[in-house]
């Protein structure tokens, strides 16, 4: 299940979602929707970095028998801005940066691994048909 905070004026779907989750997890997890200004403060807090970015994830450790994996953010300026440069749509946009988030809170980190999560987060690109993914665009800019 997906607890889904829309802090924003965009109207998504959180089914869209759902199937990413249940793909990776069968853990709960909370997912918030917020503008850059908001997404600036809670990166300033949790990693010390006075900007936006597009998607942040809050794994929920030691905590036994909970259901919950843990927190997504993302903004939806970032989702907006990206979704009209790369010429997809809003909702694959957020499909993407949730996939990109779900797998950090499963333990991956693609600023540390040998490749592991931009190979993982291809196959399940390729299984759900969605644009090309965070990493590969970074890497390629």
């Amino acid at each position: 299940m997906i607890d889904f905070d829309n802090q924003t004026e965009i109207d998504i779907d959180s089914a869209i979602f759902e199937p990413i989750l249940e793909f990776l997890s069968d853990k709960d997890i909370e997912l918030i929707m917020v503008h850059d200004e908001e997404m600036t403060s809670i990166n300033a807090q949790a990693r010390g970095k006075d900007s936006s970015t597009d998607v942040l994830s809050f794994p929920l450790e030691d905590v036994p028998h909970s259901s919950l994996l843990g927190t997504i953010v993302i903004s939806i300026d970032h989702v907006q801005k990206l979704a009209q440069e790369l010429g997809h749509t809003i909702d694959d946009e957020s499909r993407l940066l949730f996939l990109h988030g779900m797998l950090h809170l499963l333990g991956y980190d693609h600023e540390t691994d040998d490749g592991e999560m931009r190979e993982k987060e291809a196959d399940i690109i390729a299984h759900f048909d969605l644009p090309k993914s965070l990493i590969i665009r970074t890497e390629e800019s």
